[in-house]
């Protein structure tokens, strides 16, 4: 297992939670990352994406001004905060990385975490 999710849990509305993805520092160093997300029935969406500088980032619409992604290089280690939530974040999220952010939006993944449920009761 490459990357290793963490932090999910079950939440009221409004509340927060923060995702952790531990990974190896030669993937951590060189891929771009991000998590999406599937709920039951639903289709898959890549939520956010960070380049693996940090210079460019990504968000879903539904979570801008929500969820903040950000890289911690000495601990390779990629976070998801997330504030305000809604019971329509409800989902299993997954840590991903691959060469760019295009391939991401692609769902091209080269590597691909176990996921760590979230779910959010109204």
């Amino acid at each position: 297992v490459q990357l290793v999710e963490s932090g999910g849990g079950s939440v009221q509305a409004g509340g927060s939670l923060r995702l952790a993805c531990a990974a190896p520092e030669s993937i951590f160093s060189t891929q771009a990352m991000g998590w999406y997300r599937q709920a039951p029935g639903q289709v898959r969406e890549l939520v956010t994406a960070i380049t693996n500088i940090g210079g460019s980032t990504y968000y879903l619409d539904s979570v801008e001004g929500r969820f903040t992604v950000s890289r911690d290089n000495a601990k390779n280690t990629l976070y998801l905060q997330m504030n305000s939530l809604k019971p329509e974040d409800t989902a299993m999220y997954y840590c991903v990385a691959s060469s760019s952010l295009s391939r991401l939006h692609d769902y091209s993944f080269q590597y691909l975490g176990q996921g760590t449920q979230v779910t959010v009761s109204s």
